[in-house]
């Protein structure tokens, strides 16, 4: 891991490549656009994920190149360590050294789901943001009508500290309830472990 302080108000985005286990998080590159395409197609991936339409290969790649070019933000391609395929992505963003919090987002393809893989990503990218920057509280939003999340949340150890009503709008075009989780760096780290 890398580890450093960032004493601006601006964050680099270039994550360190991370090996968690059975998965390696690596940073995106153009030749995941057609695997991007298809995992955006999955209807829970559409609905809960929100903010990107993608359609077409053109949109896979401008999402790709956001996720890598934003600044204050980390973002990783969840994949097999043995096989490099992609089961999923995971973002630490919203990353403020000053203020010392964080948020992280994540997806996984319908194959990866009820495995802890994202459990085990967003772990993995919570440990990193921790050891990299002056943060210590890192939190996770989800709409409150997707319970998978929340299972996710927990399994990566978060704690849930409310609800927020109408708070953001889906994929759904619909403004729906959140649940807000947070962990913070001196929280115990989970233990979890793929399943497969």
């Amino acid at each position: 891991m890398t580890s450093g302080v960032v004493t601006s108000g601006a964050v680099p985005n270039e994550p360190v490549d991370l090996d968690a286990g059975p998965l390696r998080l690596r940073r995106w590159r153009t030749d995941d656009a057609d695997a991007v395409l298809v995992a955006q197609r999955d209807p829970d991936i559409r609905a809960w994920a929100g903010g990107h339409t993608v359609t077409t290969r053109e949109d896979a790649l401008a999402l790709l190149h956001r996720l890598s070019t934003q600044a204050n933000r980390a973002s990783w391609a969840v994949t097999d360590a043995a096989t490099g395929e992609l089961l999923g992505s995971v973002t630490a963003h919203s990353i403020d050294p000053i203020g010392g919090d964080a948020k992280v987002g994540y997806w996984t393809v319908p194959g990866a789901r009820g495995r802890s893989v994202a459990a085990v990503a967003v772990d993995a990218a919570c440990r990193w943001v921790f050891a990299t920057f002056p943060v210590d509280r890192i939190e996770l939003f989800h709409a409150a009508e997707n319970a998978a999340s929340g299972r996710v949340a927990a399994k990566a150890g978060f704690t849930c500290e409310a609800r927020l009503r109408r708070s953001y709008r889906y994929g759904d075009g619909v403004k729906h309830d959140e649940l807000l989780w947070a962990r913070l760096s001196d929280d115990l780290p989970p233990e979890i472990s793929i399943r497969s």
